[in-house]
């Protein structure tokens, strides 16, 4: 296997996202020619223990701090170490220096949706600077590829669709009483489409359900989401989480009734394939690569429309075969994305192209 140095600064201990992408990876590649670059405080080993403050769980700067770790260090560690490629689970690389790269892009959210912002400058200017100097993009579905050609024109040579993974020991299905509620897993930005999901559930008019939202507080949009709810009357019927352990996450994906992500768009869409591994329906966008992920399994829905939504709410309840037919169709097509396939399917491409 070739020499690889892989960046894992976005793991945290309490991973989201991309550093659970990071972290099932980490775990999954062959080590035998790989050097692993992570913080020392996550308590997961490395070959190099890099600063603390550079993961995601350290606030906005430390986003800065690592580009400019990025910049600085990795090519020294590179050189000290013998590798021939930097491996980087998400598009960020050191920039002008020769190094040969493998990033792994997730979705271009910021550019379909942009705002005033670092994030939509650092998709603007620093993105694109990455994606030139990569040998290869792997991209976490076709979906992510297409946007990658079509908005920043990458050539379709060096963009690598694969299938990501989830954590089979820790998702699966329990023998647990499913209960009256639809849980919601993420972020409250607003391409994950919560105030329309809102706006269906009481336009639905179900009784004895409630809104489980689980994911952080964002100053900048849950006090208005919270608002809506309040003047939609529905404060009694939803409930608030924040980051929660995977023991909890795997109780409530077995509890809902359904998982629903009515996201304008997903570059993947991990919750969803959490919860198909789960056996719990979920009612799913038909926008972005949630198909990919999903197949005919599930409930898709035009995100944009109100009642789309709320109809498969109703669909869900009222099909009293949902469970037996979620428990047949699920972990088996879930069994599919595994991290262990991903990682071999990585090393193929490194060692064709080398």
């Amino acid at each position: 296997m070739t020499s690889i140095v892989f960046n894992g600064s976005y793991i945290t201990k309490k991973n989201t996202g991309i550093g659970v992408v990071s972290e099932g990876l980490l775990h999954s590649l062959s080590d035998q020619k790989m050097t692993t670059l992570i913080p020392k405080d996550i308590g997961i080993r490395g070959d190099i223990y890099i600063p603390n403050n550079l993961s995601p769980g350290h606030g906005c700067i430390s986003h800065l701090r690592r580009l400019y770790w990025l910049q600085k260090s990795v090519p020294k560690l590179m050189k000290d170490s013998n590798a021939e490629y930097f491996l980087s689970p998400l598009l960020e690389i050191p920039l002008f220096t020769g190094i040969k790269t493998i990033v792994l892009a997730h979705d271009l959210i910021p550019i379909r949706y942009p705002s005033v912002s670092f994030l939509t400058l650092y998709y603007l200017i620093y993105i694109p600077l990455v994606l030139k100097q990569s040998k290869v993009i792997l991209c976490n579905s076709i979906c992510t590829a297409n946007d990658l050609h079509r908005f920043y024109h990458v050539p379709r040579h060096k963009l690598y669709p694969i299938k990501l993974g989830f954590n089979h020991k820790k998702f699966y299905p329990i023998s647990k009483t499913r209960q009256r509620f639809f849980l919601i897993l993420g972020r409250h930005n607003p391409h994950k489409n919560l105030e329309r999901v809102v706006k269906a559930f009481a336009y639905s008019k179900i009784d004895n359900y409630k809104l489980v939202f689980v994911g952080p507080f964002d100053k900048r949009y849950t006090p208005s989401l919270i608002k809506l709810i309040e003047d939609l009357n529905l404060s009694h019927v939803c409930e608030w989480k924040d980051w929660i352990e995977d023991d909890e996450k795997l109780s409530l994906l077995n509890a809902c009734h359904a998982l629903i992500i009515a996201s304008l768009w997903e570059g993947f869409g991990l919750p969803a394939l959490e919860a198909m591994a789960c056996a719990t329906p979920v009612i799913a966008s038909e926008r972005g690569a949630l198909p990919e992920v999903l197949g005919d399994y599930g409930y898709l829905i035009n995100p944009f429309n109100i009642q789309s939504i709320a109809s498969a709410m109703k669909a869900v309840i009222n099909d009293k075969k949902c469970f037996e037919k979620a428990l047949r169709a699920g972990p088996s097509r879930a069994e599919s994305f595994n991290w262990l396939n991903t990682a071999r399917k990585i090393e193929k491409i490194i060692h064709d192209i080398d």
